[in-house]
């Protein structure tokens, strides 16, 4: 029997698209939003995982890039598996605590050319109409982590 070399086995192994942002709020408690100039509707601050890169690392990242904010990111709030869906493949969605942002910081956000358009402040019952369902749902389950030990697992939007 010949065995695979490691390093063969492990590039071998499946591979996940991994996606995380961060909660970020206003003194007033409204949540901040992004527009993307490449899909439809908003989102929260972030962006996809590179290779070899951790997801909180990731969501720091983006921050940078995309806003021009240097924030020290906390705590995971949630952490969604999706299942594969039409042409999306199987993906892990990480909402990460990224805490409340002065007036300074707010008139300090650069958006990144060729990536989004405008940003905005939302109170959780206001959430625009075009966010997806399912951003939507982890949205609100991280806002209920507030206060929380740990962070919530979540199967397609789901607890498990």
């Amino acid at each position: 029997m010949k065995y695979l070399p490691y390093g063969e086995f492990l590039r071998s192994l499946p591979r996940k698209r991994m996606a995380a942002g961060a909660l970020i709020r206003n003194d007033h408690g409204k949540i901040l939003l992004v527009k993307p100039v490449y899909k439809g509707g908003w989102s929260i601050p972030g962006g996809v995982v590179e290779a070899d890169e951790a997801p909180k690392t990731a969501c720091i990242r983006e921050i940078r890039e995309e806003l021009g904010l240097a924030l020290a990111i906390n705590r995971l709030l949630v952490v969604d598996y999706n299942s594969p869906h039409g042409e999306k493949t199987e993906s892990l969605m990480f909402i990460f605590d990224g805490g409340y942002i002065s007036e300074d910081d707010i008139a300090g956000i650069t958006l990144q050319d060729g990536e989004l358009e405008a940003f905005d402040f939302f109170t959780p019952d206001a959430l625009p109409g075009l966010m997806s369902r399912s951003l939507r749902r982890r949205i609100l389950v991280a806002l209920g982590q507030e206060n929380a030990q740990g962070g919530i697992y979540l199967e397609d939007q789901e607890y498990c």
